[in-house]
């Protein structure tokens, strides 16, 4: 076992180190984006629930509302993809909610997944390289 390998497993390990960063990062926005979409399905259950026109206070950011007024709760606008919108209605709007939120989902079980395999072959190779290093050291 020579140094050079020593400083490859390093690498290797640091490699390990950012992989893992960056996959913590894509959870951290996976949970939002499912948490993000939670929420507008809530809505659209509540606003499905309400009959005729309400008044409601409709948040543009940073703690501030306006008040508006809705007309019409039997429909939705939503992003159906490649930043298409398209009118539908509340129900068909909780179904892709709800596909959005199974797909990210299995991204986030992938991820998972990933990072467990990633974490598993780092602790393997952290104990090689330790024991590489007492034996430099022994010698």
């Amino acid at each position: 076992m020579s140094q050079e390998e020593l400083m490859r497993n390093i690498s290797i390990i640091e490699y390990y180190k950012e992989q893992l960063n960056a996959i913590d990062a894509q959870l951290q926005y996976l949970q939002a984006m499912v948490e993000d979409n939670f929420k507008a399905k809530i809505t659209l259950e509540q606003l499905k629930k309400t009959l005729g026109e309400s008044d409601i206070l409709v948040p543009i950011g940073l703690g501030v509302f306006v008040h508006a007024s809705l007309k019409d709760t039997s429909k939705a606008l939503i992003d159906i993809g490649a930043g298409v919108i398209a009118e539908r209605s509340i129900d068909e709007a909780m179904e892709k909610l709800d596909r959005r939120i199974e797909d990210l989902q299995r991204n986030q079980e992938r991820l998972y997944s990933m990072s467990d395999r990633i974490q598993k072959e780092a602790e393997e190779l952290s104990a090689k390289t330790e024991k590489m290093l007492e034996d430099l050291k022994g010698k």
